[in-house]
């Protein structure tokens, strides 16, 4: 059933709907570029995003959002959001993915969401995930999230008919992966840093020959570790994850969710069952899309949208002139 509702739904231009959603909400948030203020670049976004979806012919539940009910009063975990009817659609978003990049004019800001059947995503709450992810072309079962980065980068080199020297991890540049990082280096591998913005890092792995990253290791958070298993569903590839609670509050967050153990290893299609779309457009210029261009009467945008039903993926830039 997960599956063949968001085949239904794509059949029914439910792309170009979610092309809407995302490329408003960059407009939205780009209008903050450069201010200083992550809160306002968000609420901007937020807003902009809930109103769009709510004004298209879509029957959606937010599996993932912006914080649960009573935290937030928008796209909150549970929220019925859509004007349409149909099958009942799940959603997972992140209106602003890098917020500080946003405010400070820094490359990478994006608008990201993913659509599925029902029950198709896992609901994690607003914590942190562990995660490990490969680009598509691998035998299956080459990494494991409980393995050493030696032992992964091994397995990875030999499946790619490489040496270790040849590989580079991408990895969020936090303290906590300090020692990490030395065990890559150690191993030989080369460390792609990133300042934000791990989704961005995941699709990296997808397109090896261009970026030049091979495998996404460490600590994110979860809400963006489900879209970019989102990434992955629909280009090919391979990861786990593990949620992890780094402070009280994530604790606290754990018990009033769905999920009651944090232990468990996901691989990707227990992260992503079934058939998913995943839409991004770029807020700051960034490695994944461009950033929303405002030139003298007219706002240009450049998205992507992936469909795992037949692997694909369209580029897709928007430009049109402001209203006066």
């Amino acid at each position: 059933m997960v599956g063949i509702n968001i085949l239904s739904e794509l059949e029914n231009n439910l792309t170009s709907r979610l092309l809407r959603v995302v490329e408003q909400t960059a407009i939205a948030a780009a209008r903050f570029s450069g201010f200083g203020d992550e809160v306002d670049a968000d609420e901007a976004a937020v807003n902009a995003m809930h109103e769009v979806l709510n004004n298209i012919s879509i029957n959606g539940r937010i599996i993932i959002g912006e914080g649960v009910e009573g935290e937030c009063d928008k796209l909150y975990a549970g929220e019925h959001i859509g004007g349409g009817d149909g099958p009942l659609l799940s959603i997972v978003v992140d209106a602003l993915e890098g917020g500080t990049q946003c405010a400070k004019a820094l490359p990478g800001a994006l608008t990201t969401m993913a659509v599925g059947g029902e029950d198709c995503f896992l609901p994690v709450p607003e914590v942190y995930m562990d995660k490990i992810a490969i680009g598509p072309g691998y035998p299956s079962g080459i990494i494991d999230l409980d393995a050493s980065p030696a032992d992964n980068l091994k397995n990875l080199a030999q499946a790619k008919g490489c040496e270790i020297e040849d590989l580079t991890v991408c990895v969020l540049d936090r303290p906590r992966h300090g020692r990490m990082i030395e065990e890559v280096r150690d191993a030989g591998a080369a460390i792609n840093l990133i300042v934000d913005g791990d989704i961005a890092g995941v699709f990296k792995t997808t397109d090896p020959e261009t970026s030049g990253v091979d495998m996404y290791l460490g600590i994110g958070g979860a809400q963006e570790g489900v879209l970019g298993a989102a990434i992955l569903k629909c280009r090919g590839g391979q990861m786990q994850g593990r949620l992890k609670m780094l402070v009280d509050e994530h604790k606290e967050r754990m018990k009033a969710s769905e999920i009651k153990n944090a232990d468990i290893k996901y691989d990707l299609d227990d992260i992503v069952r079934g058939d998913v779309v995943f839409a991004a457009s770029g807020v700051t210029s960034g490695w994944m899309l461009g950033g929303v261009q405002s030139i003298g009467g007219t706002v240009g945008t450049e998205s992507v949208i992936m469909t795992s039903n037949n692997r694909s993926i369209r580029w897709v830039t928007m430009q049109k002139t402001l209203e006066l």
